[in-house]
């Protein structure tokens, strides 16, 4: 059985007040919040054995780097990868760019590169800049008025183009819609296409394998499952990661140097230069751990359980528009309300201690293909309740009536 409320102890910020009321935080696909385990990793990180990896001769810095390293093992074995093939980042964005900025000798003038229109700026902005230095060309898939892929569309999309770069994220930012990224690899690998799957989303909710998914490349955010901001992965197939041009030079990615000649080190030191965040790796070990801990199935279940109800409770109410894939879906509830724009009522919910995200959450080609400004987007983590839901749509009750007025 899944206890919610034993889970919800180890998060000592739901306990908080906001503006006099208890807090419903209903925005974790922008964050999540933090346990006690990571909160502490990252105290004791700093308390007990702070100190730089990898060139120190003395006990801390042998002490962090083994630290540093068990995380990535343990993300690797979390994935089903190789350690080696785990690269340290800042984070979901960060990966990416290192990604696109590495590809600029495996693609050519015209050739293509393909995304979908779910895609998040993250998953866009950087193949445009690969375009633009090669001379490739970008195109989307195009979703429905739901927001929906068609599995149909997005094959005929990658045997029409026979890309050479197919980014995609496994779980998109603003509607949560769980995209069918195995099957679609599989047409892809047909035509020698490189893949990479953006997991920033679905990391924490779906215990993704790289492997299985068939991809080249996976990358995900520790603040979106638990641990702290500024740390990224991104997982690399070894051969291809080993190939990508440097991202930035300097520190653990060099091998030798002289004033006119530089060699660097294999993967993942080469993507690694300079001095990372030690601690927030550390600290995402400790999330990992607790991630582990936790019945994956029942979680699931859980956040999907939370979603259902809410929806049925959305559509009770008049003039609410719902968007998205509800059948394939990572717990995300997306809507808006005819005649009221989304700010308005996310700034009410907020009144009453309800956390929730508005706007184009970063998704402005989705946004222009629904023909709309912005979203209100509820996205659940395993804490939630349904007693929140009970609070959310009271308060969204309240705050309609008072923007009739």
């Amino acid at each position: 059985m899944f206890d919610v409320q034993a889970i919800r102890s180890e998060f000592p910020i739901l306990e908080s007040q906001v503006h006099g009321n208890p807090l419903v935080y209903f925005d974790n696909g922008a964050t999540t919040q933090k346990p006690n385990m990571v909160i502490e990793a990252e105290r004791q990180f700093y308390l007990q054995h702070n100190a730089n990896v990898h060139r120190g001769a003395h006990y801390l810095s042998a002490c962090a780097t083994r630290q540093y390293e068990e995380t990535r093992s343990r993300l690797a074995a979390y994935l089903e990868v190789e350690t080696k093939e785990i690269v340290w980042t800042k984070g979901a964005t960060e990966s990416l760019n290192l990604i696109a900025h590495g590809l600029q000798n495996h693609i050519s003038k015209n050739e293509v590169i393909l995304l979908s229109e779910l895609e998040h700026h993250a998953n866009i902005v950087p193949w445009q800049q690969l375009a633009n230095k090669t001379g490739a060309i970008v195109k989307a898939i195009p979703v429905d008025s739901q927001g929906i892929i068609s599995i149909d569309v997005a094959l005929e999309y990658i045997q029409r183009y026979k890309p050479r770069i197919f980014a995609i994220a496994h779980a998109s930012n603003g509607l949560g819609n769980i995209q069918p990224v195995a099957q679609l690899i599989a047409e892809a690998k047909k035509h020698n296409t490189i893949c990479v799957v953006d997991g920033a989303q679905a990391f924490a909710h779906l215990a993704p394998k790289p492997i299985e998914l068939g991809c080249d490349f996976y990358v995900g955010s520790a603040h979106k499952a638990f641990g702290p901001t500024g740390v990224g992965f991104l997982y690399g197939r070894y051969e291809l990661l080993n190939q990508l041009l440097p991202y930035q030079t300097g520190g653990e990615m060099i091998d030798t140097v002289t004033i006119e000649h530089t060699t660097f080190n294999d993967a993942p030191s080469k993507f690694e230069a300079g001095t990372p965040n030690i601690a927030g790796v550390v600290a995402f070990g400790a999330a990992l751990k607790f991630i582990q801990a936790i019945d994956r199935r029942t979680s699931q279940k859980h956040e999907l359980t939370l979603r259902t109800a809410l929806v049925e409770e959305l559509r009770r109410i008049p003039n609410i528009v719902l968007i998205g894939d509800h059948e394939h879906n990572i717990g995300t509830v997306s809507f808006v309300v005819n005649g009221v724009h989304p700010l308005d009522i996310a700034t009410l919910l907020d009144h009453q201690g309800i956390a929730v995200r508005t706007g184009h959450h970063c998704n402005q080609p989705l946004m222009q293909k629904l023909q709309i400004s912005g979203t209100v987007r509820v996205s659940f983590s395993l804490y939630n309740t349904l007693d929140e839901i009970a609070l959310f749509i009271t308060a969204l009750n309240e705050s309609l009536d008072l923007l009739k007025d």
